[in-house]
């Protein structure tokens, strides 16, 4: 189990986020000794991604 630096932990997320994952990056997350890189880079991505969002219907409106 090596331990994951913060670039795959991000594209992880992201891919989980958008469906896109594969199957044997799936497997390798779960092998992780932590979870805890995983939930708080999934938090700030949806926040993100919530942000955004807001943004762009302000620009918009």
């Amino acid at each position: 189990m090596a331990k994951t630096n913060l670039w795959h932990v991000f594209k992880s997320v992201a891919a989980s986020v958008l469906g896109v994952q594969s199957d044997a990056n799936y497997k390798s997350d779960f092998e992780q000794s932590s979870f805890v890189p995983y939930a708080i880079v999934g938090v700030l991505f949806v926040l993100g991604l919530i942000g955004l969002l807001v943004l762009i219907v302000n620009l918009v409106l």
